[in-house]
Formats: structure tokens, C-alpha cells, sequence
């Protein structure tokens, strides 16, 4: 296994799966904004947005059938 940050896709539960789609969406943020200054300078702000709450979600949800599908939705 190598040293990556994300050596497989592969969990052994779907609530496992749920948690890897979120840090994937997490490290998603990073990249995109490294600063930690600024992501904590921006969190109020869509903090309280519907809108960028709903997004967030969106985006967990589409890691999550990413993360489904290569775990061929947890079937033996």
C-alpha cells in the first residue's frame, strides 16, 4: 500500500463508505482553497446560506455514489 492519503475506495461498510465520501469532499475544499486563514475567514458566510449547505451535500452525495459504486454497493 502506498503512502497516499487515499490508497483504496474500498470500505467494509456503507456508513464507512458515508464517512470516506465526506473526507473526500473535505480534501476537496483544501485543494481547492489551501489557506487555512482563509477557508476559517470564509466559513460564517456559508455557514448560515441554504444554499451552500445544500451544495456541500450535493457533493458528498455524488463522492458517496462514487465511493458506492467502487465498492460495488457493499455486495459480496
Amino acid at each position: 500500500m502506498s503512502d497516499s492519503w487515499l490508497p483504496t475506495l474500498r470500505t467494509a461498510t456503507p456508513e464507512e463508505g458515508f464517512q470516506l465520501a465526506i473526507k473526500l469532499s473535505r480534501i476537496g475544499v483544501k485543494m481547492t482553497q489551501p489557506s487555512a486563514e482563509v477557508r476559517e475567514r470564509l466559513r460564517p458566510e456559508y455557514a448560515e446560506s441554504a444554499d451552500s449547505l445544500i451544495a456541500s451535500s450535493q457533493v458528498i452525495a455524488l463522492n458517496f455514489q462514487t465511493v458506492a459504486q467502487a465498492n460495488d454497493f457493499w455486495r459480496s
